[in-house]
């Protein structure tokens, strides 16, 4: 077991979950709901592959299931499964509710996070301008309709 590669991120560890147990977990596409204390069942099942400590695995399984993958999978009428894909029942509607709150603060706070770079972007644009002497394009402060002033 020493000759095995230590994982180091949660994503090679979810990587790994969707090729070991690929009935449960998925590394595209839609992702099925889990069984609650799936977490156990992982350990029992992986314990000394690829020296996965729990911690790893714990931190793993909450990036896989927090991330908008699952959470879109997490809707009325979806069932649960364990690790072989077998059904574990379906979901509770304060699970799917739940699911559904953790999404739009996560579509929230991408969007919040969006918005703030656009505008260090403008700032440090504006900024730029000015140290190079440039401003802003003026407007034609008067119309079109004006006629031309004679000279006198």
């Amino acid at each position: 077991m020493e000759n095995q590669p230590k994982l180091n991120s949660s994503k090679e560890v979810i990587a790994f979950l969707a090729e070991r147990f690929p009935h449960c977990f998925s590394a595209e596409g839609e992702a099925r709901p889990l069984k609650i204390g799936i977490f156990q069942d992982l350990v029992d099942r992986v314990a000394g592959e690829m020296n996965l400590s729990k911690t790893q695995l714990r931190s793993a399984l909450r990036l896989y299931t927090s991330s908008w993958r699952y959470l879109y999978g997490v809707k009325p009428g979806a069932t649960r499964v364990d690790l072989d894909g077998n059904p574990c029942g379906e979901l509770d509607e304060q699970h799917v509710e739940h699911a559904r709150k953790q999404l739009e603060e996560a579509k929230a706070r991408v969007q919040a996070q969006r918005a703030e770079q656009q505008a260090k972007k403008r700032e440090a644009a504006a900024a730029a301008g000015e140290k190079e002497g440039r401003t802003a394009p003026r407007t034609q402060a008067t119309s079109d309709h004006a006629t031309p002033q004679r000279r006198r």
